[in-house]
């Protein structure tokens, strides 16, 4: 059994995953938040087969503490006194390398990094690119590496998928000596989730990743959609950060420059006013004052007219998306919908596809409404691309590309 922990740092919190990479199955996960806090929280969750029944039903037992937790140090402890209070036993199943999910590798990093001082460096280096997230990432991989020193730690950059997108497709149309000071182009986001989606897509209906052209919605609170040609990223909806492209939950999505500069000249609105309001007030929350799909649908049926117009608004940029994306591809063979939204969202999947006939799509209602879980074909026999939801799992492709450089 090969395991791997992986570990997905933010500022405040950080949550992990101890998984058997080979069989693939969480052997347990925990959330440790507010560090550096008065009193922080813990919570440990176990994972184990029933004796009593098949091997495939599991149970889980979950405990909690609260204590302070002043650093993340100090919070990789209380996750140690948890596996050794509740299990499993970490010397019984020593992790044999640690992932680390890390937001922004920037134009260097383009696969997962086993990381020294000057990966290190690097991603510290590149928190100008994500300010809120790679300082995070990398007190988690500092605290991480002191907890288990003896054992290989892994970078997985969010971006790396994307860096096989072309010049054409990442460049920015401004001033070139500008842009290369600040590095400013297209980076995209959410590359861990189109990958695996893309590959389990292709193991699904049994065909060659390399033959297929895909399109993936990863549509949760924070949303983008990627085109796929063969198993590499040809184009994305995010940009130089995770605000640009589709309507999200609180954040805006594609918008004309030009409204910034209107808001800061009859507003008096300062760069932080506009990060704030089209980051955290924005999306669906500005358009109808709720961020969340399931509250959008209840203000729906009540017939709110906020909420109404904050759907189309929605699913419009859906399919603008998706024509632009057949058209870069030449086609489709594969559209897969996965997070939250994409997952769970019925009417999401059939509005945003509804007008794509002249491309060969085709939904099944009564397969696209089925209360279904795990991965599943949602289109017609009859239709020429495969429509699929696909759920999609972060953890598990860090930990599969984890125990790939662990193993180089």
């Amino acid at each position: 059994m090969s395991v791997v922990l992986v570990v997905n740092s933010g500022s405040s919190s950080f949550k992990y995953q101890l998984l058997d990479a080979d069989a693939e199955r969480v052997l347990a996960a925990g959330l440790v938040e507010r560090i550096g806090a008065d009193v922080g929280q813990a919570r440990h969750t176990v994972y184990a087969a029933r004796t009593d029944g098949p091997a495939t039903t599991m149970h889980s037992a979950t405990s909690t503490r609260e204590l302070p937790i002043p650093d993340h140090t100090a919070g990789f402890q209380v996750m140690l006194d948890a596996f050794a209070a509740d299990g499993p036993s970490l010397a019984e199943n020593p992790p044999v390398a640690v992932g680390h999910r890390v937001v922004h590798g920037g134009a260097r990093f383009f696969a997962p990094t086993l990381v020294t001082a000057q990966v290190r460096a690097d991603i510290e280096d590149l928190a100008v690119l994500a300010p809120l997230h790679n300082p995070a990432n990398l007190a988690g991989i500092v605290a991480a590496q002191s907890a288990f020193v003896d054992v290989p730690h892994v970078a997985v950059f969010d971006t790396a998928f994307h860096q096989t997108l072309s010049p054409a497709a990442y460049t920015y149309a401004i001033d070139r000596d500008l842009a290369a000071k600040h590095r400013i182009r297209r980076y995209g986001f959410h590359g861990t989730s189109h990958k695996f989606v893309s590959e389990e897509a292709a193991r699904y209906l049994g065909r060659p990743l390399a033959d297929l052209r895909q399109i993936v919605f990863h549509l949760g609170n924070g949303a983008s959609v990627t085109a796929i040609d063969g198993g590499r990223s040809v184009e994305t909806s995010m940009g130089f950060t995770p605000l640009e492209g589709l309507v999200m939950g609180t954040r805006s999505g594609d918008l004309d420059p030009a409204v910034l500069f209107q808001l800061a000249r009859r507003e008096g609105m300062s760069v932080d006013d506009l990060d704030d309001l089209l980051n955290k007030r924005s999306g669906m929350l500005g358009l109808a004052g709720a961020s969340d799909q399931r509250d959008i649908k209840d203000a729906m049926e009540r017939g709110d007219e906020a909420a109404i117009l904050a759907f189309e608004v929605y699913v419009h940029r859906l399919r603008a998306y998706a024509g632009a994306y057949l058209a870069q591809l030449g086609g489709a063979d594969v559209i897969s919908f996965t997070a939250g939204v994409g997952e769970n969202a019925p009417l999401v999947r059939a509005r945003a596809l509804e007008t794509l006939g002249f491309a060969g799509v085709e939904i099944d209602p009564e397969r696209n409404t089925a209360p279904e879980r795990g991965i599943r074909r949602i289109s017609t026999d009859a239709s020429r691309v495969a429509v699929l939801v696909v759920p999609t799992d972060e953890e598990l492709e860090i930990a599969r590309q984890t125990l790939s450089v662990a193993r180089a």
